[in-house]
């Protein structure tokens, strides 16, 4: 499977930008940096990423007037590097709504705290100086509010009697560099972990109208209340390895139809005659959009007219 295109964004040295670096050197590391952009066209990460042959920009440091336009360009220049994800590491710029908002669920930052800890700076201190036991840091994904996205994961350090800032900050660096990379390579692959896809799966069906989950045949499916099933989940059923989403046909000729126009990912599902067609979830790259219209057509196939009826009119609002 395709690597994932990470573009990386520093202000200063880049450490944690290193590590990410180094991580993808790793045949199996399942991303790649195509892009590291700096505040400024002197921050030394710049050097050490272009030597490592990792495009490079720095932008010279905006002012509060041109603001917008700074954001504006390093938007500009993310999407043209092919970038799919966002790693924060070290950038030192509150982010604007618009920019953040561009990159909804695909940009991360590591906060040298344990959020919801310390937002913000100076986070070493504010820890020693509160008597905690512990200090660290988060990864979390990044939303318009200063270091407040769901955190992803944290790795915590002891705080040493003597302890200053500085000492504590190194070691927390340490465990930064290890956090960053297994934690953004777990977030790039989680669209490819059975779970995930079933709580995607889970989280449509259960939205429709008296929608229920319930476990037949080893497998988890979705039905009307005490009705009839409109979708099951299958992983790895009898050993074959599959992934996939089984929804009802809403023509005779559908399941034919869809599986001659795309065969690696519409298959016949077995025991399950011509009105079911099975989607393959295990082949990447998938559209929730439409696995989200495929579920509400089969929906519409099993669902009482009464609740049709319903269904409609609160469309038609």
């Amino acid at each position: 499977m395709a690597k994932a295109k990470i573009a990386v964004l520093i202000s200063g040295r880049g450490s944690n930008m290193a590590a990410l670096l180094y991580a993808a050197k790793a045949d199996d590391c399942p991303f790649e940096l195509v892009l590291v952009a700096a505040d400024s066209p002197d921050a030394p990460g710049l050097t050490l990423a272009a030597a490592e042959g990792v495009p490079v920009i720095g932008f010279p440091k905006p002012t509060a007037k041109d603001k917008s336009q700074f954001f504006e360009a390093l938007d500009l220049r993310i999407r043209e590097s092919g970038a799919t994800y966002v790693a924060l590491a070290g950038f030192m710029r509150i982010l604007p709504a618009s920019f953040v908002s561009g990159w909804d669920g695909r940009m991360l930052n590591i906060h040298p705290s344990l959020l919801p800890k310390y937002k913000g700076l100076d986070t070493h201190q504010r820890a020693i100086d509160a008597g905690d036991s512990h200090a660290g840091c988060s990864v979390h994904i990044v939303t318009a509010e200063l270091d407040d996205g769901p955190v992803l994961a944290q790795t915590p350090v002891a705080i040493l009697p003597g302890d200053s800032a500085d000492s504590l900050a190194a070691r927390i660096l340490i465990a930064e560099h290890q956090l960053y990379s297994r934690t953004l390579a777990a977030f790039v692959t989680r669209e490819q972990q059975p779970e995930w896809m079933l709580n995607r799966v889970r989280e449509i069906a259960l939205a429709l109208p008296q929608a229920d989950e319930v476990i037949s045949h080893g497998m988890p499916c979705f039905g009307i209340e005490k009705g009839k099933k409109f979708a099951w989940f299958t992983r790895d059923h009898h050993g074959d390895g599959v992934v996939a989403l089984l929804v009802k046909t809403t023509a005779p000729d559908e399941q034919a139809t869809l599986i001659e126009a795309d065969p690696d990912r519409y298959y016949r599902p077995a025991y399950f005659g011509t009105d079911w067609v099975g989607i393959r979830l295990d082949r990447g790259a998938n559209d929730w959009n439409h696995i989200g219209d495929r579920l509400r057509a089969s929906w519409r196939q099993v669902a009482p007219k009464k609740l049709l009826g319903l269904m409609d009119i609160a469309e038609d609002f």
